[in-house]
């Protein structure tokens, strides 16, 4: 028996109150504050600001506080807040040259001008658990190292002096805007790496370990890989120069990749490039990586096949916000449509038994 489900407006209204004493939890263990997550979460609140395509940490912490922790939730409640946001103008193109660097490393090149500088990473953790997290009581802090404003050169500059890296092409072309304008294939680069930078890290991550094994036709080393703040500049054109805005914290990386070349040009290495907001290194590894396999066409490489390769599997499925809502729709009240395959294939049970009585007959 198929019964509706009753209860309207007074239902919807006793699940939101549910779900406000759900979020809270026991309310014996003091709330979490907004700035707890911000401080102490900064990981989590990275991603939603890179995936919600809105540099904001207090927006990105609060939308993790009232999604209980459910980043895709909170990624959705800031792409949300971010259109009603009024848009008076385009800051320049960051100079990561300039980065106040926390954490920067090489996989090609031990001695790089500037250094290496290791940061705040698990890189060499044992990934055991450490139950004095658990304890109460404030941890000593050891201090924090500051972060090292001089200016470091990129390591790809290096191979690029001896001609030895592809050359970027430039472009007078401004680039479309993913946060305006609807995706349309075929996509540019700029439009890819857009949609990458703020797609699903799972989902960017798997589409790059892919590549890895062997599903595209790449073979990547890290040239570099660079945390830190970089400077905002905006042009004022009643002053006739740009000024600081603000900073914000990116993760940019730049891979070596696989050598290409004819009888005509002499072979260079590839690159694939990563750029996401806050510290989300395995992000930008993945979409350096992704980039580079979608690049295959402009390179003049064979189309494998793999789906790292497809720019419109990728494009059109990296999106969370988009794959959460067209998955999330089947649980909504379906009732006639599911009523009239009910219908239909009683019909056709009926008439299939009916056939086998006269066969038999």
């Amino acid at each position: 028996m198929y019964v509706a489900t009753k209860g309207g407006e007074r239902a919807i209204d006793a699940a939101h109150d549910w779900l406000a004493e759900a979020r809270r939890g026991d309310p014996a263990i003091p709330e979490l504050s907004v700035a707890q997550i911000r401080e102490q979460m900064s990981l989590a609140v990275n991603r939603v600001m890179a995936e919600g395509s809105l540099y904001d940490p207090d927006l990105a912490a609060l939308a993790i506080k009232q999604a209980r922790g459910d980043l895709i939730e909170a990624i959705f409640l800031i792409r949300a807040y971010r259109t009603t946001l009024p848009r008076f103008g385009a800051s320049l193109p960051v100079e990561t040259g300039a980065m106040a660097i926390t954490r920067r490393i090489s996989a090609t090149f031990k001695d790089v001008p500037g250094g290496q500088v290791l940061g705040p990473t698990f890189d060499y953790t044992h990934r055991l658990l450490d139950f004095k997290l658990a304890a109460e009581g404030e941890v000593q802090q050891a201090g924090r190292k500051p972060a090292d404003d001089q200016p470091a050169p990129h390591v790809l500059a290096l191979l690029d002096r001896d001609g030895l890296m592809e050359p970027l092409a430039p472009s007078a072309a401004v680039p479309g805007d993913l946060t305006r304008e609807p995706l349309e294939m075929p996509a540019d680069r700029p439009l890819r790496l857009q949609a990458l930078s703020r797609g699903d890290e799972g989902f960017v991550l798997s589409m790059a370990y892919s590549t890895q094994r062997g599903y595209g036709r790449t073979h990547a080393f890290v040239g570099e890989l660079r945390i830190g703040s970089c400077a905002v500049e905006m042009e004022i054109p009643e002053l006739g120069f740009s000024v600081e805005i603000g900073t914000v914290e990116l993760s940019e990386c730049e891979t070596v990749n696989q050598f290409t070349g004819s009888k005509t040009e002499p072979a260079q290495f590839t690159r694939g490039y990563g750029l996401v907001f806050g510290q989300n290194e395995r992000k930008s590894i993945s979409m350096s990586l992704v980039d580079r396999a979608l690049r295959w066409e402009e390179l003049g490489e064979e189309d494998t096949g793999a789906p790292a390769q497809d720019a419109e599997f990728v494009l059109y499925h990296c999106d969370n916000i988009q794959a959460t809502g067209f998955l999330e729709h089947i649980k909504l009240p379906h009732y006639v449509d599911f009523q009239s395959e009910l219908e239909l294939i009683r019909r056709l049970r009926k008439a299939a038994g009916a056939s086998e009585r006269e066969a038999a007959e």
